[in-house]
């Protein structure tokens, strides 16, 4: 998985309360489990206290309350959230003020499952605290009541009408600047120039969205994302386009429900499809995706019936190479996970003659006792494509050594060669080994590798915990191919794009530059050997097409990124906080003029995925 950040906690461990540094001076914040919570929880009001709800929300984003008990604040229960490791309920004040800026919603946190239920009108004392739900990732904070003691004055009252969001009053600039230290926490918000101030103006209130397109699928925490601002880049398939760092796409929100999936399914939906009517709850904010629409009462699901695509059929005089991150494939995984890569490689890809592969893990997957050889993860998968109907595909890799490649720790993710020996020939070199950097031989027509497989200067920094290209040379109807297989750093530890840090760091940017440097060193090399040298460079490079790092790789124009010359609503391979974004590349050297290149959205925008990653196809005629 290369989703940024890196694979993400089970979201039912429990919240802790945190700050920066700057702020502790005005916070005081406590981590409250449950036990606790409860036992320390204030008094509930008799009275109605001297503060409103914005008041304690303020005009930025820390309350000026912050750190503060509160006593007899009141509001109406506008949703209440039972289960999870955030349970609590939001009140708003139905007497708004005349400041924009000033959210009349705040999320009250019981740790316990609330009392309260919608509509009731209540009276609330406890501590204000700022929640950041992820600190280090640069999150922002949630303004929230905790230890909260409450009093209820009256049930079935009517709620407040909710603000509908839409394309209508989403700002069309994403963020403001930041502030002398870099974030945006005491900046004043300005709700009618930029989109997050707009949302966290918002926070804790009752928000609606109508007729929405899914942008993203429902996943695995049954969550989705919707498009409230029309204008976004629309993909050909639905989709919002992330086409630059400088123009987020502002009208992107995530959709979740208030009451658990036991009690109320959640609708399962692929990109396109639409949530129709009125979808109204709270809105929130959430580590792994930013303002959050928590719905207490969902739109009706229409079904757009999205299709997996095909790729067109090759000719016989066409060489085929693909590649597929195949999402940390063991021979642990269920039967069916197998099968369906499989189909996806006969059916979708039909069949390509060279397949290269990203996260095979080795033969015991996550156990982590020292096992570095896969030989059984690729022979399961060579036999499910072999009964899914395609070819006896041979293979080649190289082990790494065990743990110096980064992944899911005990797993040793590799890249492999998939290739059918009735269509093309491997040409093996020995020498290839996890610590041996594969050199170039020779020049003119007899340039070579000095080892196939080999790895691209295993021992440089740029590849420390992280995966090194794997190279091979082949041969098509007697014509030589360069081929390398690529799995770039990921983008953990980067802020997001709606993080309290503007412009967000995108630290790990810094070592896949390293990476493309390296590798555009080595496809130089072989192009200096043989200017009319056929290189295919190609995998999940965890970047997108505008970055410096690919800058980086087609530097001198050794190598041309295929993904370009796609027309601009198809170039996506990935679907991440509702942006569909490229992360998977084919890029060719200049001598391979001939390159029919295609995306084959299988995966990343279905509710039901084989992997997070839509393969690649090119047919190229050496």
């Amino acid at each position: 998985m290369t989703t940024a950040p890196a694979p993400r906690p089970r979201r039912a461990l429990l919240r802790a309360a945190l700050i920066p540094a700057s702020l502790a001076a005005s916070l005081v914040l406590v981590p409250l489990p449950v036990a606790t919570a409860a036992s320390t929880a204030t008094p509930a009001p008799t009275e109605v206290g001297p503060l409103r709800i914005h008041d304690i929300q303020g005009n930025t984003r820390i309350s000026p309350q912050a750190g503060k008990p509160v006593t007899g604040v009141p509001g109406i229960v506008t949703g209440v959230r039972a289960y999870g490791s955030s349970k609590g309920f939001w009140i708003q004040d139905p007497n708004p003020d005349a400041d924009p800026a000033t959210s009349e919603g705040v999320f009250v946190f019981t740790g316990g499952n609330p009392t309260v239920k919608v509509g009731d009108s209540v009276l609330v004392s406890g501590k204000v605290t700022e929640y950041y739900p992820n600190l280090g990732g640069g999150s922002q904070s949630l303004t929230e009541i905790s230890a909260p003691g409450i009093t209820v004055l009256s049930a079935g009252n009517p709620l407040p009408a909710p603000v509908v969001v839409d394309t209508r009053n989403i700002p069309g600039t994403y963020a403001p600047p930041a502030g002398a230290d870099g974030s945006i926490d005491g900046v004043k918000l300005d709700p009618e120039k930029y989109t997050l101030d707009f949302y966290e103006s918002l926070e804790g209130m009752l928000v609606q969205v109508k007729d929405v397109r899914v942008i993203q699928a429902t996943d695995k925490y049954n969550e989705l994302w919707v498009a409230a601002d029309k204008q976004d880049q629309r993909s050909k398939r639905g989709g919002v386009l992330y086409e630059s760092y400088r123009e987020p796409n502002v009208g992107r929100l995530m959709i979740q429900q208030q009451a658990a999936v036991s009690q109320q399914p959640f609708p399962v939906a692929n990109v396109g499809d639409e949530l129709t009517g009125a979808t109204t709850g709270p809105l929130d904010y959430n580590n792994f995706g930013g303002y959050t629409l928590v719905a207490g009462t969902m739109g009706t699901l229409k079904d757009n019936h999205l299709q997996r695509e095909v790729t067109a059929q090759a000719t016989d005089r066409e060489l085929t190479l693909a590649t597929y991150n195949v999402e940390n494939l063991a021979p642990g995984n269920p039967d069916a996970k197998f099968a369906e890569l499989a189909q996806g490689v006969v059916t979708n890809l039909r069949s390509p003659d060279i397949v290269a592969l990203e996260e095979i893990q080795d033969n015991n997957g996550a156990k982590n006792d020292g096992t570095v050889d896969a030989s059984q993860t690729v022979a399961k998968f060579v036999a499910a494509i072999k009964a899914a109907g395609g070819p006896a595909y041979d293979w080649r890799s190289v082990d790494p050594q065990d743990g110096k490649d980064g992944g899911e720790p005990g797993g040793n993710i590799r890249q492999v060669f998939l290739f059918n020996p009735q269509r093309v020939s491997f040409t093996d070199i020995p020498g290839g080994t996890a610590t041996t950097a594969v050199g170039v031989t020779g020049t003119g027509a007899s340039t070579a590798l000095t080892a196939s497989p080999g790895r691209i200067e295993p021992n440089d920094e740029a590849w420390t915990n992280s995966r090194k290209p794997l190279v091979g040379q082949f041969s098509f109807r007697g014509k030589k191919v360069f081929v390398i297989a690529n799995h770039f750093n990921s983008k953990g530890g980067d802020q997001g794009i709606d993080s309290r840090f503007q412009q967000p760091t995108r630290s790990s940017e810094v070592q896949r530059i390293k990476q493309a440097t390296v590798e555009q060193a080595f496809v130089a090399q072989l192009l200096a050997a043989d200017k009319e040298a056929k290189v295919v460079s190609l995998g999940d490079f965890n970047d997108y097409q505008f970055s410096p790092a690919l800058a980086a790789l087609t530097k001198g124009g050794v190598l041309r990124d295929l993904v370009n010359e796609l027309p601009e609503t198809e170039q996506y391979s990935y679907v991440y906080q509702g942006n569909s974004q490229v992360l998977d590349h084919i890029l060719v050297s200049p001598e391979v003029g001939y390159a029919k290149y295609d995306v084959v959205h299988i995966n990343a925008e279905f509710a039901q995925q084989a992997s997070d990653h839509d393969p690649q196809v090119v047919r190229i005629k050496p």
